[in-house]
């Protein structure tokens, strides 16, 4: 346990595990809330206010639901909030955030060759967006146009691909795509902590009053509601992006970003309809697999790709510079140029292999210092990588690497 790195890799892996499963919890019930309200039914026997009901048969027993449009005419003595999935979500990728990026901003979010910024000044850009990007968002809501979602929607998107840009303007390709990610996320949290959350306080503070409550404020929860609906797919894929590079490195991936913010559209408007028993709009599939191909290859074409001139001319954070001038840095650079750069490359020479395994380039001491945690987790302390050991990497080689990166002072382990 004194290998801080080690440790440190398991806390993220554990902030990592929490921030999936409560995620997976407010997707799904989100998902489920979006479906149930879609498919409700008129019935001649519902009670006053209801709007509608919905018979579902689930684990051995029937569920009978009833939704009123603003609310029933007393109190039920047992209500269910559904928020904690929501700020779980948030907080847990806030941590997970700050635990990649803000202590490793030397090496995963700032670009030395885009904006050379001190790691407290990218720190300070990655927060403030956030917390400016709801702002604008919620001024745009609370305008006249939202009395037009449709428009609504389209400035959203507008202001999403502004952002994805200048992101990419500021950060790594990789912490383009997270921030982006995050950006959005913020919103949908900030919608139910304080919009959807408040407005369904007031109404139970109408109700308990024996006040008839204004059905103003579920409308206004429902637009905000439609939007979180509409954003999820796109949020799970940027949060996804950091794992492959194909996503995240290149010039256009705020172009990417747009186009999965669309699709996430197109997916999320089919099922919409079918829920709402309006028949299957089978085009949307046709028009998110062209989507697709578009993002395939925009993440491959050639012009967008960095060279290995490119690389080697990057300037290097004082933390790479650091890394290059410790001691066993020449006996772990041949080791992973002998035995990991054939297929790392970005033009393989390992057969079978046509582009390097998830992106991962290792030809430059630029690629090989922001990748230093991974391989040495991979080639050092285990024997993931190379997979099967399928270019001979030997014992000694793997000490060299866990030598050099042990060499480096503690807090180097955060990157």
């Amino acid at each position: 346990m004194s290998d801080f790195a080690v440790i440190w890799d398991w806390l993220a892996f554990a902030i990592r595990w929490t921030h999936v499963v409560t995620a997976i919890a407010w997707i799904g019930s989100s998902f489920y809330f979006v479906a149930l309200d879609l498919g409700l039914q008129k019935a001649p026997h519902l009670p006053k206010g209801a709007h509608g009901e919905e018979w579902q048969v689930h684990g051995g027993g029937f569920y009978h639901i009833q939704k009123y449009l603003v609310a029933p005419e007393r109190m039920p003595e047992h209500l269910t909030w559904f928020k904690w999935e929501s700020y779980a979500t948030w907080l847990s990728g806030a941590a997970l955030l700050m635990v990649t990026y803000w202590v490793g901003s030397e090496l995963f979010l700032i670009d030395p060759a885009k904006m050379a910024l001190a790691p407290w000044q990218a720190i300070l850009i990655s927060a403030g967006s956030l917390s400016i990007g709801w702002l604008v968002y919620d001024t745009l809501c609370k305008s006249r146009l939202g009395e037009t979602p449709t428009l609504l929607m389209l400035l959203l998107f507008v202001l999403l691909l502004v952002m994805g840009y200048s992101y990419n303007q500021v950060f790594t390709g990789r912490a383009t795509m997270l921030h982006l990610g995050a950006f959005t996320a913020t919103i949908m949290t900030a919608n139910v902590f304080l919009i959807i959350m408040p407005n369904q306080r007031i109404v139970v503070a109408d109700l308990k009053a024996g006040r008839a409550p204004d059905p103003k404020y579920g409308k206004i929860a429902k637009l905000r509601s439609t939007h979180n609906n509409y954003l999820t797919l796109p949020v799970v894929f940027l949060m996804l992006s950091n794992h492959y590079p194909l996503a995240f490195a290149s010039e256009l991936n705020w172009v990417i970003a747009g186009l999965i913010f669309l699709m996430g559209v197109t997916i999320r408007h089919f099922f919409n309809t079918m829920h709402a028993r309006k028949g299957y709009q089978w085009w949307t599939w046709a028009v998110t697999a062209i989507l697709f191909i578009i993002v395939m290859w925009l993440s491959t074409a050639p012009m967008f790709r960095e060279t290995v001139e490119q690389s080697e001319a990057r300037p290097l954070t004082a933390t790479q510079t650091a890394m290059i001038e410790a001691r066993g840095w020449e006996p772990a650079f041949n080791a992973v140029m002998g035995r990991c750069s054939m297929c790392h490359a970005r033009e393989p020479s390992y057969e079978g292999i046509h582009t390097a395994p998830k992106g991962v380039l290792l030809e430059t001491p630029d690629d090989i210092t922001r990748a230093a945690r991974e391989i040495y987790i991979q080639a050092g302390v285990t024997n993931a990588m190379p997979p099967a050991n399928v270019s001979f990497m030997e014992r000694a080689e793997r000490q060299a690497i866990m030598d050099w990166y042990r060499s480096l002072p503690k807090t180097f382990a955060f990157n």
